[in-house]
C-alpha cells in the first residue's frame, strides 16, 4: 500500500506483524496538518538574495515553461533520455531546453502578431489531428516493398496555423523508399 499510494502513505506509520497476521497503522497528524496548511501553496527555496518574491516566482514560472517546451520538443526529435551525469550532457540539456523554449515562444509571438491569443499547448492539440501516414504497397516482381511516408491533407484549422506560421500547407513532401522485406530489421535499398 505504501508503494502504491506514496502520497497518502507519508501521513501514516504502517506496520505488519507476519507472525500474528496483524496490520496496524497510526496517523501522523502533525505531518498531515502541515500538509493541509500548505495545500495549494508553493514553497520556493533559493539562495538568490538579490531577487524579490515576485522575481523568484516569475523565474520559477519561466523555468517550468522552458522545461515544458523541452518535453514537448524532445519526443518528436527522439532526444530521450539525456543523462545528466556528465558536464557536457548537462550543458546540452540546458541548451536544448532554451532552444525549445525560444522556438515555442517565437510560435506564440507569431500568433500574437496576427492578433490570435493562444498558447503552444492549444496549437499542439489542434495539430495532433494532422497525421503522417505510411502507405505500404505489395511486393513487386523483385520482392521489394515500396513504402511512402506522407502527411494527410490538412484541415482548415491546420491551414490557418500553417498560414500564421508562414509554413506551406504541404508540410511534408511524400518520401518514397524501397525495402527488401517487411520486418523490424528491414534493409533499405538506395535507388
Amino acid at each position: 500500500m505504501q508503494e502504491r499510494y506514496p502520497r497518502a502513505a507519508r501521513y501514516y506509520e504502517i506496520s505488519y506483524d507476519a507472525a500474528n497476521k496483524n496490520l496496524s497503522w497510526k496517523e501522523l497528524a502533525d505531518k498531515k496538518a502541515l500538509a493541509k496548511k500548505l495545500d495549494g501553496s508553493y514553497v520556493l527555496k533559493t539562495d538568490r538574495q538579490d531577487l524579490t518574491a515576485d522575481e523568484i516566482w516569475r523565474t520559477y514560472i519561466l523555468l517550468t515553461r522552458v522545461e515544458d517546451a523541452f518535453r514537448d520538443i524532445k519526443s518528436p526529435l527522439m532526444e530521450r533520455p539525456i543523462f545528466h551525469h556528465l558536464q557536457n550532457r548537462t550543458q546540452t540539456h540546458i541548451f536544448l531546453c532554451i532552444l525549445a523554449y525560444h522556438l515555442l515562444a517565437a510560435i506564440e509571438h507569431r500568433f500574437l502578431q496576427a492578433g490570435v491569443h493562444t498558447s503552444w499547448w492549444t496549437i499542439r492539440q489542434q495539430l495532433t489531428t494532422h497525421q503522417v501516414i505510411t502507405i505500404v504497397l505489395p511486393k513487386d516482381e523483385h520482392g521489394r516493398i515500396l513504402k511512402i511516408r506522407k502527411a494527410t491533407t490538412p484541415e482548415p484549422e491546420h491551414r490557418e496555423i500553417y498560414t500564421t506560421l508562414r509554413i506551406s500547407p504541404e508540410v511534408m513532401k511524400p518520401i518514397k523508399a524501397w525495402y527488401l522485406k517487411e520486418c523490424s530489421d528491414e534493409k533499405k535499398l538506395k535507388i
